[in-house]
């Protein structure tokens, strides 16, 4: 792989290997930049192929979290734990994340975890049990709760700063939304548009998540007939790489004019990005407008997890999209790059103020 060669090229500062044959634990914990803080970043739970594919995985989202914290205005790094799962080999699951929590506890607040793809809050409970560099758990006081409800409000208002740049006012009124992906944050956000009066057009691959849309008052249809139907939005909330050759052509003919969605990786390519540009398809990039969980669970360090103030911070997703929007027409680039461009700017203004001694170094433990 070449592992150092790949560290250097995107500068990651760190990647941890974790065993513990006694429980099972085979874990990367990636640390991708810590210059705004301690990496924040969660930890999934998945059967990978081969160990260099779970680093790869790790190392992607970590510099993932990174540019995420960054571009929402938290004074967190990035980092990534994946942890390799054996379907064949039944392990304790409390035994082998407690034990991982111990590792966490061994980093001593350079990254901290949170829930991912297989893990949920009972998971950060084991975690809990054996270190505090942990958020989203049940048992902290001051926990933040499910975060699946402020992703859809942080989407729902970037997707609004979107129709602003597209049609003129960011009013979502009769907007027809093809909404992919009706799991709890794709259903929470088809709440908000039909309250506003959108027509909600959703699909998804299993019956129980469609049922729920139909009930809320969808109209749900086939995945295979999905891109099909008329829309002026298409609300990406599934899986990642469905911006490609083959979708694009039909979000044409469908007439769409706005990509915002909360599923991360939505474009197959950055070449993507840049002919949803080039076809006057605003795209409000994925890591900006999904970062509602991240913001909220991050709000545990301010004292503890306050709604009122999470909401607003969460609310400030509109403006950030903005402000991609107007680095985008600065340097006449398309709106993905701008994403990583905006955030980009954020970290070197602050890297240079580390060259100032700071005995303390304070951050968002302390």
């Amino acid at each position: 792989m070449g592992l150092f060669n790949e560290m250097e090229k995107l500068d990651y500062e760190q990647i941890i290997l974790m065993q513990d044959k006694e429980t099972g634990l085979k874990g990367i914990t990636v640390i991708h930049n810590t210059t705004l803080g301690p990496a924040l970043g969660g930890t999934r739970y998945w059967s990978y192929n081969t160990e260099e594919e779970a680093i790869a995985d790790a190392m992607r989202l970590a510099r993932g979290m990174t540019y995420k914290n960054a571009a929402s205005g938290l004074s967190l790094g990035g980092g990534k734990t994946v942890i390799m799962k054996d379907p064949d080999n039944p392990v304790s699951e409390e035994a082998l994340f407690r034990a991982f929590g111990r590792f966490v506890e061994g980093l001593n607040g350079r990254y901290i975890t949170a829930a991912d793809v297989g893990t949920h809050s009972q998971i950060m409970d084991y975690i809990y049990q054996e270190t505090s560099y942990v958020v989203g758990t049940t048992l902290k006081p001051g926990t933040s709760g499910n975060p699946s409800p402020a992703t859809a409000h942080g989407v729902y208002v970037g997707m609004k700063a979107a129709a602003k740049r597209a049609f003129g006012s960011d009013s979502l009124e009769g907007k027809r939304v093809l909404l992919e992906g009706v799991g709890s944050v794709g259903l929470s956000l088809a709440e908000k548009l039909i309250k506003e009066g959108a027509t909600v057009i959703a699909t998804d691959i299993y019956d129980d998540p469609k049922q729920k849309a139909k009930e809320l008052g969808c109209e749900v249809v086939d995945s295979e007939e999905f891109l099909n139907n008329k829309a002026d939005i298409y609300a990406p909330c599934a899986l990642g790489a469905t911006i490609n050759d083959e979708s694009i052509e039909k979000l044409k003919e469908a007439g769409v004019k706005v990509v915002a969605g909360s599923a991360n990786n939505q474009l197959a390519e950055d070449k993507h990005g840049d002919i949803l540009e080039n076809e006057d398809i605003v795209y409000a990039p994925d890591y900006i407008l999904n970062a509602g969980g991240v913001i909220q669970v991050a709000d545990e360090f301010n004292g503890g997890y306050n709604e009122e103030r999470n909401k607003k911070q969460v609310e400030n997703i509109y403006n950030q999209i903005e402000k991609v929007f107007e680095i985008a027409d600065r340097d006449n680039i398309a709106t993905h790059d701008a994403a990583d461009r905006f955030s980009e700017e954020r970290i070197e203004a602050i890297q240079k103020t580390k060259r100032i001694f700071n005995q303390s170094n304070k951050s968002v433990l302390r």
